[in-house]
């Protein structure tokens, strides 16, 4: 057995910044995620004149309740989607001027539904290149809530912005959902928005759809401990159920918050050992994969991940409902179909879907888009595939600084060739 400590998760340590900034007195972050997305939210908070002292392992958050001190910020996201998304929303519970600008790959990703939403809540939304994008400049003065319908198909990171800023809207919010992706990933923000003293209830509107209702109030400072990385532990269980052999994850036990933890479960279906316990979770590989077929729509992050060891299966593996990844970082879908084609595996795609064929990945160079979760995803490919390499190993400094070291030493412990 090999344990392996992941890095904190980002999606919790985004949250739990968003959170921690709203609140009343200082906020103590425990084990946040040391990265570039993480780094520039906390730099984000900092720039809309929040005090963030992230100098140590643990992080400090001195929290404001009535949105953001300044009157006036630029705030740059770099490639931080919960920067770009989450952030507007804040900002619009404000009083002032605030433009938000990213880089060139956030730039291209959509934050159209966030904008409308806020339009109708009656903040001033501006966009200055392409309707819907970054840049975009947030002209405040509070909002008061009430109700708003949000599609959030193409990201569930639009409705988790809003539902962490209702507490601090005059009148609360509801919000009916037409459409969602990424479902468990709301769950998360409820539980941690309970954690931190909203009032969060759910239901379902009589024409259909999720109705989401949040009480005005506010939040109340905190000691928060984030858990690690079910997203990024997701590369090291896929590499004991490819290999052979067992990895634990310590701290991502059986009540974890992320939904990304269900990736063991396909694991389970491909013929892997899967022992989730209340404080670690550990996956074993038995020597052998079987072809699925998977429906990852609550858990697209992890489909790179699946895909890059799919060739290893004995029958076709076929991925299913994730469309929503053609408008990550890159469109992940084609990139992993790029990848697996270069490496001499039959593959097929739709819309929304993937499918991969058996066959014996020959040495090559992966194109990773600039995308952190290509990169990982393929490395683990590579345990298995002599002559692997990537164009890009370092965008995985976006998410996990420590990868390529870590996925080493799984590699030496196990006795694999490099």
């Amino acid at each position: 057995m090999t344990e392996v400590r992941v890095p904190g998760s980002k999606s919790v340590t985004a949250r739990a910044l968003f959170l921690a900034a709203c609140a009343g007195g200082v906020t103590r972050l425990i084990h946040p995620l040391h990265a570039d997305d993480t780094e520039a939210f906390a730099a984000g908070l900092a720039a809309l004149g929040y005090r963030v002292d992230s100098s140590g392992p643990a992080w400090l958050v001195t929290g404001s309740p009535a949105g953001p001190p300044a009157a006036e910020a630029e705030v740059y996201c770099r490639d931080a989607g919960t920067a770009a998304r989450f952030l507007p929303a804040l900002a619009a519970c404000g009083r002032g001027r605030f433009r938000f600008d990213a880089s060139a790959q956030m730039r291209r990703r959509p934050v159209g539904p966030l904008v409308g939403a806020l339009r109708a809540l009656g903040a001033e939304v501006t966009c200055e290149g392409d309707e819907g994008h970054l840049p975009l400049t947030v002209t405040a003065d509070g909002l008061a809530g009430g109700h708003v319908t949000l599609d959030a198909s193409v990201s569930s990171q639009f409705l988790t912005a809003l539902l962490m800023a209702a507490p601090l809207m005059r009148d609360g919010l509801t919000v009916t959902v037409t459409g969602l992706v990424s479902a468990p990933y709301v769950a998360m923000t409820a539980e941690m928005m309970r954690r931190f003293g909203a009032t969060v209830r759910t239901g379902y509107a009589t024409g259909g759809g999720e109705v989401f209702r949040v009480a005005p109030g506010g939040y109340t400072a905190r000691d928060f401990e984030v858990e690690p990385d079910a997203s990024a532990a997701s590369y090291f269980l896929a590499a004991a159920a490819l290999t052979g052999h067992t990895v634990t994850i310590p701290g991502l036990g059986s009540g974890a918050l992320q939904g990304d933890v269900e990736f063991a479960r396909v694991l389970e279906r491909m013929g892997a050992r899967v022992t989730p316990g209340p404080g670690a979770l550990s996956v074993t590989g038995t020597g052998r994969l079987r072809g699925v077929e998977a429906s990852m729509r609550d858990i697209s992050d992890t489909m790179p991940t699946l895909a890059a060891i799919a060739p290893f299966a004995d029958s076709p593996v076929r991925i299913t409902d994730v469309g929503n990844t053609r408008l990550k970082e890159c469109d992940r879908l084609d990139a992993c179909a790029a990848a697996l084609r270069a490496l001499g595996v039959p593959v097929a795609t739709g819309r929304d879907w993937i499918e991969i064929w058996p066959a014996t990945p020959k040495g090559a160079v992966i194109g990773c888009r600039g995308d952190h979760r290509i990169a990982m995803s393929f490395a683990v490919t590579g345990l298995r595939t002599p002559g692997l390499t990537l164009d890009d190993p370092g965008c995985v400094r976006k998410t996990f600084p420590a990868f390529h070291e870590v996925l080493a030493g799984l590699r030496d412990a196990w006795g694999l060739a490099a």
